[in-house]
């Protein structure tokens, strides 16, 4: 009797402690306000304030709800008591699987420059840039900071970059060099970003962003430079840590960060890439910002225009070449967008073989008709396309399969969510990429289910937002599941007013269904990671993920992902990249607590060196991730 009241007791307070008001010194408690719709800094005349502007430096790894890890500790007993717990495959009728779901809320009006690029960092902030010939932008750098090497003005105290802390909603002005406009980038395995090439000044240039000392850092420029300009390229990470540049306007070529690594040291310069001058269209291009994916074998996955091809980059030659997708043009300026879809692993062999190559399928969506942008620059906006296409790289016989979004879409942004499905979001339902040149704004994000076996149920329509979301903007997964949205710059200067889209300065956040608060009581908080280095992970190493449950539950629906976070720019995130980890089994440490026990990925080419947000998702609902780094 006492048992069946201390548990009883026990549920009651961790069910109130889901309704209790969290503490503001909790980074934790403060990202899951998502609901409340409250604003830290309510706008641009707040925008310049000293606590606007110098954010606290917040943990690296965000720490569990204190109520749960207190009843861990207390109420845990051995998990010898209960047995293991066979996991079946997950079906996921996900919450986001509603039609009309999902939450908008702004979480700065205006943080002064405009969301061009994105990349979140392993310490949850985000580095966001738009670029420097813009003229004088909302934002002061801090006192005696200027520029004066720019193009566009003699001298430039504003800032065109800010670290955005993703915990407590602030932001601080950060000073880039050189013009970084429509530039790319990738994050190395210690956690720094690589931002490459830009325009005019800046379109040779590497720069640094270290989020080590998160009061101090700033970008850093290398003396080094690139050997091509790579305006509109696009970036990679490699299983050597190293970084693949490829393409770019007129740069029919790739090269690597660093530039002395073995593959530059066999001819000391640049590699040519003709399959990129072989897509690019007589006045349109139709061929920037490539979209890029390691695959299982090493191999670089390019799609350009309508064509993509298997790139052996150390031995600079195609091995493979793939039907051209059906319908309009996919890259810019017709710009579609591309996500790989989650890569599903499996166990190894008994006698500790590694587990068979995982399958590799990569989605299309949206896009533009060929002359579609000629036409645009005369005021005449062609219908975006409404398709998407999948393929399935590692058949032996490749097809495309071809499906339907609920409506057009010519830059949309395609983002992975824990649960293995797709939002696409932002992006307009006339016209291409380019100054002035789309109309009709799409305010729906849809979601798209990749496992649904009725393709007729794969798309759901989802709540809108109010804001037009055009040329040159952003969005990436945080954290906590919700999508970070920014940018629109359909000008070729900030023009905020006398115009029918005006420049966006705003930060707002969606969060999909799975968010609601009727999916409280079934979302996992993880507690700790169980590894021999602590959220250090080895390749093909057993670990384990200790997490809590608002609400007993006797099913293991349990799905644990880990993502790599992107480098959003221009519909494309660079390197985003989802991995469903097998699952060898489940525990229940006690009534609330469970130990899921994974494998970790077999090799760097399925999982390149790095850090990643894990994710623990109970029947479609996922928590807050934790980070770990893969090396």
């Amino acid at each position: 009797m006492a048992t069946k009241i201390l548990s009883f007791l026990v549920s009651l307070i961790l069910i109130l402690s889901l309704f209790t008001h969290p503490s503001q010194s909790l980074p934790y408690h403060r990202l899951r306000r998502r609901h409340r719709h409250r604003r830290y800094h309510d706008g641009p005349d707040d925008a310049l304030s000293p606590s606007a502007v110098s954010s606290a430096a917040s943990p690296s790894r965000y720490q569990p709800p204190i109520l749960l890890a207190f009843l861990h500790s207390t109420f845990s007993f051995a998990a010898s008591s209960f047995p293991l717990i066979n996991v079946k495959p997950p079906t996921y009728n996900s919450p986001a699987a509603t039609a009309g779901g999902g939450q908008w809320e702004i979480l700065q009006e205006s943080v002064g420059v405009s969301a061009m690029h994105m990349q979140l960092l392993y310490n949850n902030k985000v580095v966001i840039f738009d670029r420097t010939d813009f003229g004088p932008s909302n934002l002061s750098l801090l006192a005696g900071k200027c520029r004066y090497n720019d193009e566009a003005i003699k001298e430039d105290c504003t800032a065109h970059s800010i670290l955005y802390d993703v915990a407590f909603n602030t932001y601080r002005p950060l000073m880039v060099q050189t013009d970084v406009w429509c530039s790319s980038g990738a994050v190395i395995p210690d956690g720094t970003l690589v931002q490459t090439g830009g325009y005019l000044a800046g379109d040779h240039k590497i720069r640094l962003f270290s989020p080590w000392n998160d009061d101090q850092s700033d970008w850093i420029e290398l003396e080094e430079n690139l050997i091509i300009q790579r305006w509109y390229a696009s970036d990679h990470i490699l299983p050597d840590g190293n970084v693949i540049i490829v393409g770019g306007r007129k740069a029919f070529s790739y090269e690597f960060f660093p530039g002395d690594s073995i593959k530059n040291s066999q001819n000391g310069s640049v590699f040519y890439f003709n399959f990129l001058k072989e897509t690019t269209d007589p006045k349109e291009e139709n061929n920037l910002y490539p979209f890029l994916y390691l695959l299982p074998d090493g191999n670089l996955f390019v799609f350009a225009n309508q064509r993509s091809v298997i790139l052996d980059y150390v031995n600079n030659k195609i091995v493979k070449e793939f039907p051209m997708i059906p319908g309009e043009k996919r890259s810019y300026p017709a710009t579609g967008s591309s996500v790989m879809l989650p890569i599903r692993l499996s166990a190894g062999g008994a006698d500790g073989s590694l587990p068979p190559s995982p399958e590799v399928e990569v989605l299309v969506c949206g896009g533009a008709k060929g002359g579609s942008y000629v036409k645009a620059l005369e005021g005449i906006y062609v219908a975006a396309s409404k398709s998407c296409g999948r393929m399935r790289v590692t058949d032996p016989d490749p097809l495309w399969i071809m499906e339907d979004m609920p409506m057009r879409r010519v830059m949309p942004d395609s983002v992975l969510l824990p649960t293995g499905d797709v939002i696409i979001l932002n992006g307009a339902g006339k016209g291409t990429a380019g100054w002035e040149c789309a109309a009709d704004p799409v305010f729906n994000p849809i979601l798209y289910m990749p496992t649904e076996p009725d393709p007729s149920k794969r798309f759901s329509v989802l709540n809108p937002t109010k804001i037009p979301r055009l040329y040159h903007s952003t969005a990436t997964l945080l954290p906590d599941g919700r999508i970070l949205v920014g940018g629109s710059n359909p000008h070729i200067k900030y023009n905020f007013s006398g115009v029918k889209y005006p420049t966006e300065l705003s930060l707002e956040a969606f969060s999909p269904p799975y968010l609601g608060q009727e999916f409280g009581l079934i979302r996992p908080s993880i507690l700790s990671i169980e590894a021999p280095a602590h959220n250090v992970i080895s390749y093909g190493e057993e670990f384990s993920v200790t997490f809590t449950l608002g609400l007993y539950q006797t099913d293991g629906e349990f799905m644990v992902t880990i993502i790599a976070p992107s480098f959003a720019t221009h519909s494309f995130g660079m390197n985003q990249r989802l991995l469903e980890l097998y699952i060898v089994g489940v525990q229940q440490l006690s009534e609330f607590a469970y130990k899921v026990t994974v494998h970790a990925p077999p090799t760097r080419n399925i999982a390149p060196p790095g850090y990643y947000m894990l994710f623990v998702v109970h029947h479609g609902v996922p928590g807050h991730c934790v980070w770990i780094k893969m090396q």
